[in-house]
């Protein structure tokens, strides 16, 4: 092996090990919320999500006709979450709760098993697409405004099946919002027109760009595919490597969920920029860059862009 690669994979497994530290699913829940009492007098039923994004989703078609309620909360890592007793008695109090499926909360089906209240599944009757090299679903549909769409259809259908007399409401909204999805489309196509050709590459930390590379006409190379962060190898580090160099890949990426230590790594031994942090399993503060759905995919988009066409 070259000296110089040895060099790079061993500042790699530096990087790596700090990842592996600092990725163990953490933070508080929804559940542990003191405020959360200030709701529990309200007379509107009850709808819990799984994470901020679908929260947000939930009550641009609701409105003012149900409370929602994330159980996790902003920042929190989604995939490995572990529910605090908190998370059970709300969920205890819920009349509906909505999830994203395709495998992206491991632990929600022994969370519901202990919940008397119905659950929706928004990813259901979407055509997946695949986590490279296996069989599996890669389950951040929502980052595709298309499929966006889709989940809308389905929380519109939740609400009306929970709240019969307010169908016309929530088929307005859910109209409303997915023209603002298209709308949105549209953008995210045009932001990428102004990357060349051959530097269209989304490389990021998690394989969790397929469906937003696939509507953008994007490449997609990553450290780590879904749920799998152990699986960033000295030997997948260097391919990504390999594949910025090749392809002159301006700028490298990472999740806001995620240690962007080894991608830092990347881009310090390929001298691409890190062209930023994005949003993917969680909504920020509603004072930050993506405090709402359309916001996140706009930021997705503008942050591509800008980091590829530099």
């Amino acid at each position: 092996m070259p000296k110089n690669l040895r060099g790079m994979l061993a500042g790699a497994t530096a990087a790596l090990v700090a990842l592996a530290a600092g990725c163990a699913p953490t933070g508080p829940s929804a559940g542990d919320d003191p405020r959360a009492s200030d709701d529990a007098a309200s007379d509107r039923p009850l709808v819990l999500t799984t994470f901020t994004v679908i929260a947000d989703m939930v009550r641009e078609v609701a409105g003012d006709r149900v409370e929602v309620r994330s159980i996790t909360r902003v920042g929190a890592e989604i995939h490995g979450y572990e529910p605090t007793p908190g998370d059970l008695r709300q969920a205890r109090g819920a009349e509906l709760v909505i999830e994203n499926g395709l495998g992206l909360e491991a632990w929600f089906a022994q969370f519901i098993a202990d919940v008397d209240a119905p659950s929706v599944t928004l990813s259901d009757g979407l055509d997946p697409v695949p986590i490279a090299g296996t069989s599996e679903a890669n389950p951040h549909a929502w980052m595709s405004p298309l499929a966006g769409q889709h989940y809308v259809e389905r929380i519109a259908a939740a609400l009306t099946e929970l709240d019969p007399a307010g169908a016309e409401h929530y088929a307005d909204r859910a109209a409303d919002y997915s023209a603002e999805l298209d709308a949105v489309a549209t953008e995210l196509a045009a932001s990428i027109e102004r990357v060349p050709a051959a530097e269209r590459v989304l490389v990021s930390c998690e394989g969790a760009f397929s469906y937003l590379a696939r509507d953008l006409g994007l490449d997609e190379a990553y450290l780590w595919p879904v749920n799998a962060d152990q699986q960033a190898t000295p030997q997948r580090v260097a391919a990504v490597i390999d594949t910025v160099r090749e392809r002159e890949v301006p700028a490298v990426f990472c999740e806001s969920t995620v240690s962007a230590d080894a991608m830092l790594q990347v881009a310090a031994d390929t001298g691409a920029r890190f062209g930023g942090t994005l949003y993917v399993d969680s909504l920020s503060d509603p004072d930050g860059p993506v405090p709402s759905y359309l916001a996140l995919l706009r930021h997705a988009a503008d942050t591509i862009a800008t980091g590829l066409a530099s």
